[in-house]
């Protein structure tokens, strides 16, 4: 019985020490540290508006606390005070993410087939029942 109990506190130790490890990370030095150049924090903040946190998902990295976010909150700015325009970075981020990056993704024929197919139902369905309706009563 003791034994099982000290094995059971070694995996329990052994689970949850990279869940500790990873909080202890420091965070990125820009992350939360704006720009000297006004215009270029400028510049960062309204394209850190059209980013979509991985983490969170329903967040911007400029509205979220995640580590990520802040990593990428960090990317941006180091980018822009390089000298990158901000549609350079956003087209960086995409290549690397995918278009679910951003909150205005670029819409392709599929995309816009999703968004307009189920009008397109809901109008043929009120056709029909429009007509069955019609040959009841008539």
């Amino acid at each position: 019985m003791r034994r099982f109990v000290l094995a059971s506190c070694l995996l329990a130790a052994s689970i949850g020490a990279p869940v500790l490890a990873g909080s202890r990370m420091a965070a990125a030095p820009l992350a939360n540290v704006q720009l000297a150049d006004p215009e270029q924090e400028k510049q960062a903040r309204s394209l850190m508006e059209t980013v979509r946190c991985l983490v969170c998902q329903g967040q911007s990295i400029a509205d979220s606390d995640a580590e990520m976010a802040g990593d990428m909150r960090a990317l941006i700015r180091e980018r822009i005070q390089k000298g990158e325009s901000p549609a350079q970075i956003r087209a960086w981020l995409v290549e690397r993410y995918g278009d679910w990056v951003t909150y205005a993704p670029p819409q392709h024929g599929v995309a816009a087939l999703l968004w307009v197919l189920p009008a397109i139902l809901i109008l043929i369905g009120g056709f029909v029942a429009a007509g069955r309706i019609r040959r009841r009563r008539g």
